[in-house]
């Protein structure tokens, strides 16, 4: 009797805690969403955990902690690279873990752990002693790179000439301070040029230009120029050689998808791949190595992934009523010998005569009634995931595999009774549920996905040429889609309704209302199958594109391959206006003179001179040159008012002397009138 007491008691404890327990989950999934309103990814991940405990077979709660727990690893990685990025390693290292122990599923955190505690062990053994290079070392290091033009006057350039190619190219050396060579094979013609307010590249280019030629730099002060024909160009112009380690490509095929576009774009004709190092080693011209640079660094980039959630909800109902009499629908009679057969127990002729009723035996099915009703429901949960790459098949199969034959499974020849199992093949089909996903990742935060979602199960058995053969019943869904991060899309209407209805007793009776139970047996069964798909993706990495790979980049005239230089007029527009003009002293080799005097303008003796308003001072006839004064520069202040101009008064003689040589180089000071600085050739 004690016993019984303890047991009434454990009973009614537990019965008055399930509503304790069951509102102790509710009030922890509001906790939640507040929480979640108010941007508290941690402290609303508790409460849905909390509440995901208690009760683990809702849906709604598990939805929100799977929801919650994604949100929270992705802040605290962010939050890890925020600490990354200004040299906190450690208390990355801490985010990155705790994200890691939050969402075991976020690889990337984990992969963040590791890259963080990498850099941290690289930090900690700067302080090691390098090795000592051999001498084949240092004469590597030591190997110069490609050639880079330094002229020693960056001003802007005035030229109106008409005079043989080789002379123009000389004078525009001459005002940039930079010595220019000829092929033996060039044949100079007469030109006529114009240039105003040009850099020294563009003032070379323009002249490369009209006389069919082109230069290349053979020192950092000195350039060649010969005819532009395919085979000067392959003669003249400096090769180059760089490797290049891609990042993020995984296989073979993508080194040489980079390589095929280097190709493609720049006519780079040799490139030797180093798949084992993700490597490609590039030979060619400078120019062409900066923009594979520059394309390389654009097309290199981590593949896009997403991390696509799968809920699949199958929820099956059967309901069955056996209702009536099952009646007996046959007899049987059969003869049996009496005792006066010879007590032998066998009938003979003579004992016919004798034959009466207890000769014969009827046996007549005994009649059952049945009353029967049953009701099942089956409710089956499974919530896979899968992480895929961009543009990679990703599949997902949970079930069995189920052996079917296939071939001949015949008797052998010669008509021996051979087993029908020795001339059979077999395959193997899943069975379960079979998902395969397609993933395509924009730019917007969205993601195609290509799915094709199978249920399929074992339903029957068929006999076929001696082997029984699996009847398997499939649901099939193939679709493509469009969602957002984190949208949840639904597939559903795969729905299975059957209704069966029997009736089985003696003909004629069963039809009436009442006696149709009493003469017969009436079977309902009704069956209604529903399978619910849930998708949602969650962008794990997505494609960056940002200015800088969205550029467009010059790369020359016709189909050579150049590199286009930036306008420094451009950069410099961006500085104040005083920061263009310094003084330096006389005996200072970098001159930078006013921004007057950094514009200079040739006009020979037998070139027309330009319309000027204030008559400009003869350059002494001992230099035997024409002079070169800054007459554009102050016309070009004249019609912007908006620019400062220069200073028009005349300085005194001893602060002229005192300052630097305004004139580029190869030129000297001559005089100063109405705020026009004249300059002669040396």
């Amino acid at each position: 009797m004690k016993n019984v007491r303890i047991v009434g008691a454990l009973i009614l404890v537990l019965l008055a805690a399930m509503p304790l327990f069951a509102d102790a989950a509710k009030s922890a999934f509001n906790r939640g969403v507040r929480a979640e309103q108010q941007n508290k990814y941690d402290e609303a991940f508790q409460a849905y955990n909390q509440a995901h405990t208690l009760k683990p077979r809702d849906p709604k709660y598990f939805a929100s902690f799977t929801r919650m727990r994604f949100y929270a690893a992705i802040e605290h990685v962010r939050q890890g690279q925020l600490y990354r990025d200004s040299g906190k390693l450690q208390e990355a290292v801490m985010e990155f873990q705790h994200a890691a122990d939050i969402d075991p599923t976020n690889f990337a955190a984990k992969e963040e752990v590791r890259r963080t505690e990498e850099l941290a062990r690289k930090q900690a053994h700067t302080e090691e002693q390098p090795k000592v290079p051999t001498p084949l070392d240092r004469q590597a290091e030591e190997a110069s790179g490609p050639v880079e033009l330094q002229p020693l006057s960056n001003t802007l350039i005035n030229l109106r000439l008409t005079e043989s190619a080789s002379t123009v190219y000389k004078t525009i050396g001459k005002l940039a301070g930079i010595n220019v060579f000829f092929d033996q094979d060039f044949k100079p013609q007469k030109i006529t040029i114009e240039l105003n307010d040009v850099t020294l590249r563009e003032a070379l280019n323009m002249v490369a230009l009209q006389t069919k030629t082109f230069w290349t730099p053979i020192s950092s002060n000195t350039i060649l120029v010969a005819a532009d024909t395919q085979n000067k160009r392959k003669e003249m112009q400096s090769s180059v050689m760089k490797t290049f380690y891609l990042k993020n490509v995984s296989t073979s095929t993508d080194l040489q998808d980079a390589a095929n576009t280097l190709r493609g774009i720049l006519d780079v004709g040799k490139i030797q791949l180093v798949p084992k190092q993700n490597a490609l080693i590039l030979r060619g011209t400078p120019d062409q190595m900066v923009l594979a640079q520059k394309l390389l660094s654009d097309i290199d980039k981590p593949e896009p992934e997403v991390v696509v959630d799968i809920a699949v909800l199958q929820v099956s109902r059967d309901r069955i009523r056996t209702l009536g009499v099952n009646p007996p629908t046959s007899a049987s009679v059969s003869l049996v010998p009496g005792s006066g057969s010879g007590g032998s127990g066998t009938l003979t002729l003579n004992t016919l005569q004798s034959l009466n009723a207890t000769n014969f035996q009827v046996s007549i099915p005994g009649a059952s009634l049945t009353m029967l009703m049953s009701d099942s429901d089956t409710k089956l949960i499974q919530n896979p995931e899968i992480r895929a790459l961009d543009n990679q098949k990703a599949t997902l199969k949970i079930g069995d595999r189920v052996p079917v034959a296939t071939g001949s499974f015949g008797a052998a020849a010669g008509g021996g009774s051979v087993s029908a199992l020795v001339n059979t093949q077999f395959q193997y089909l899943d069975v379960g549920v079979n998902i395969d996903i397609t993933p395509h990742i924009h730019s917007d935060h969205e993601v195609t996905l290509k799915m094709t979602l199978e249920v399929s199960s074992v339903s029957g058995t068929q006999n076929i040429g001696g082997i029984s053969q699996p009847i398997i019943g499939q649901r099939r869904i193939e679709h493509e889609t469009r969602l957002q991060d984190g949208e949840v899309n639904l597939v559903g209407g795969i729905l299975e309704d059957t209704e069966t209805n029997s009736l089985s007793g003696y003909p004629w009776l069963t039809k009436v209302p009442i006696l149709k139970y009493l003469f017969g047996q009436e079977n309902k069964e009704r069956r209604e199958n529903e399978i619910v798909f849930a998708i949602t993706p969650h962008i794990v990495r997505s494609q960056t594109v940002t200015d800088e790979n969205l550029r467009i980049v010059d790369l020359g005239a016709g189909g050579s391959v150049q590199v286009g230089h930036r306008d420094p007029r451009k950069v410099n527009a961006t500085q104040p206006a005083g920061a263009q003009e310094q003084t330096v002293s006389p005996a200072s080799p970098a001159r930078t003179p006013d921004k007057h005097a950094a514009t200079p303008s040739y006009t020979p003796n037998n070139a027309p001179a330009a319309p000027s308003k204030t008559p400009a001072q003869p350059a002494p006839s001992s230099s035997g040159t024409a002079t070169s004064h800054a007459e554009a520069p102050k016309i070009a202040a004249e019609k912007e008012p908006d620019r400062v101009p220069a200073r028009t008064e005349p300085a005194p003689r001893e602060l002229r002397q005192a300052k630097a040589d305004p004139c580029p180089y190869g030129q000297h000071y001559v005089g100063q009138e109405n705020g026009i600085t004249n300059c002669a050739f040396n």
